[in-house]
C-alpha cells in the first residue's frame, strides 16, 4: 500500500487510497488466482512443529538469529522461539499495535508501533522507548551494540542499543508518499546500506556520513504516483555481490563494497529478492516468479503457474526456491527451471513477509499468526 506522507499532502487522495497491485476503484477487477499447478512430488518436507502468535501484517518480517526467530503481532505480541523445537524463548506483550516489524542482533530486539515510538526488548523485558518523529514501516536493524531506524521522511537515525542515547541522524529529501512496507536497510561489511528513493547509499555506521551513493531505480511518471521508487526489504549477498529490487522499476546486482552495479533489469515486483551465488529470483507483482543469473543478470527462468496467486517474498532453501501465496499455501520450486516439485499447506491464510531459515528449518508465518516449522524429509 502506498500512503501520504505527511497530511499536507491529502491532495493526493484523489487518485484513490491507493493498494499495491490495483490503483483506483475504477480499475478493473482484480485477476483470478491462477488454479494450483500439479507438482512433481520428487521434494518431501514434514511439518516438525507449530506455534501462534496473533494476526501480523503483510509487510511484517521475521527475525533470525542463529537458531532462534523474533517476530512480532500486529498488537504488540513479541517472541522469540527456538527454532529447532518450535518453543517459546521468551515472549512478551506491548500492549500497543505495531507499525513495523521486529529488527534483533540477537540480545536487542525492537520494533516501532503505531505511535511512532521505537521500543527496544532485551531478555524478554522493554529496556527504553522512544519517540520518532515520522512513520516507519522498516524493521529496525540492530548491530554493533547500535539500533538504526529507517523512517518516511528519509531520515536513518541512530541510537545506542543499551541506553537509547542518539547518536546521529542522516536525512535526504523526502518524497510526498511513502509505500507501507518495508524499506531497504541492511548491514554489508563495517556499512550500513539504505535505501533512499531509488538509490542505494552506504553510510559510515559510526557517525552516518555516505561513503558512496549509487542509482539503482529511475522513475519516469507523470504523477506522484508513477513517479514513486523505492528500494524495498529483501536482498540477497553473496560476499560482495548485493542484489536489490527498485519498486515495480528494476532488479539489481552490485558490488557491495564500493558501489559499483554490476546489472540492472526492468522488473515489475515490488518485494525483494533472494538468491545464491549462481542466480537471483524475485516474484513479480502479477505472481511470475523470475530468476537471473547473478553474474550478468541474464533471464535463467520465468515461471506462471503461480500467477496473480500473491505471492510472498522467495527464499532459498535445501536447494529449493520457496514462495508462499494468499491462500497459505508454501511453494517449493526448481531452481534449475522453476518447475513445481512440491507444495504444502498452512492454516490457509496469506503467508506474511518471507519464510526465513534457522536451525535448518524452514519457518513460515501467516496472516493469522499462525507459525510452522518444516524439515527435509
Amino acid at each position: 500500500m502506498i500512503t501520504p506522507l505527511k497530511s499536507a499532502f491529502t491532495r493526493a487522495a484523489g487518485l484513490c487510497a491507493l493498494v499495491l497491485l490495483s490503483a483506483c476503484s475504477s480499475a478493473p477487477e482484480k485477476p483470478k488466482p491462477s488454479a494450483l499447478p500439479s507438482v512433481a512430488g520428487s521434494f518431501k518436507v514434514q511439518n516438525v512443529w507449530k506455534n501462534q502468535i496473533g494476526p501480523v501484517p503483510a509487510h511484517f518480517l521475521t527475525s533470525v538469529h542463529d537458531q532462534q526467530v523474533a517476530m512480532v503481532s500486529a498488537q504488540g505480541q513479541m517472541v522469540l522461539m527456538d527454532a529447532r523445537t518450535g518453543q517459546d524463548i521468551w515472549r512478551l506483550n506491548l500492549k500497543t499495535p505495531i507499525q513495523a516489524g521486529v529488527g534483533g542482533d540477537g540480545r536487542f530486539f525492537a520494533v516501532v508501533t503505531q505511535d511512532n515510538e521505537l521500543v527496544v526488548v532485551s531478555a524478554g523485558q522493554v529496556v527504553w522507548r522512544r519517540t520518532l518523529p515520522a512513520l516507519s514501516f522498516t524493521p529496525p536493524l540492530v548491530a554493533g551494540e547500535r539500533i538504526f531506524v529507517l523512517t518516511g521522511d528519509r531520515a536513518v537515525t541512530a541510537f545506542d542499543a543499551a541506553s537509547g542515547q542518539r547518536l546521529w541522524g542522516q536525512q535526504r529529501a523526502s518524497d510526498p508518499l511513502l509505500l507501507r512496507q518495508a524499506g531497504l536497510l541492511t548491514p554489508m561489511g563495517d556499512a550500513l546500506l539504505v535505501g533512499w528513493g531509488g538509490r542505494l547509499v552506504s553510510l559510515n555506521p559510526l557517525n552516518g556520513t555516505v561513503r558512496w551513493d549509487t542509482l539503482i531505480g529511475v522513475t519516469r511518471g507523470t504523477n506522484e504516483v508513477e513517479r514513486l521508487v523505492d528500494l524495498v526489504a529483501g536482498s540477497s549477498r553473496q560476499g560482495p555481490s548485493l542484489c536489490v529490487r527498485a519498486f515495480q522499476t528494476s532488479v539489481a546486482c552490485l558490488d557491495g563494497t564500493s558501489g559499483r552495479l554490476v546489472w540492472s533489469r526492468p522488473a515489475q515486483g515490488h518485494q525483494g529478492v533472494d538468491g545464491n551465488a549462481a542466480l537471483v529470483v524475485g516474484t513479480e507483482s502479477d505472481g511470475k516468479v523470475i530468476a537471473w543469473q547473478r553474474s550478468t543478470g541474464n533471464p535463467l527462468w520465468s515461471q506462471e503457474a503461480l500467477r496473480f496467486r500473491g505471492l510472498s517474498l522467495p527464499s532459498l532453501w535445501a536447494n529449493q526456491v520457496v514462495v508462499g501465496d494468499q491462500e497459505g499455501w508454501v511453494h517449493f520450486l526448481s531452481p534449475e527451471d522453476g518447475k513445481p516439485l512440491q507444495r504444502v499447506a498452512t492454516d490457509g491464510s496469506a503467508i506474511t513477509g518471507k519464510p526465513v531459515i534457522a536451525a535448518q528449518t524452514l519457518v513460515v508465518v501467516t496472516r493469522n499468526g499462525s507459525v510452522f516449522g518444516w524439515r527435509p524429509e
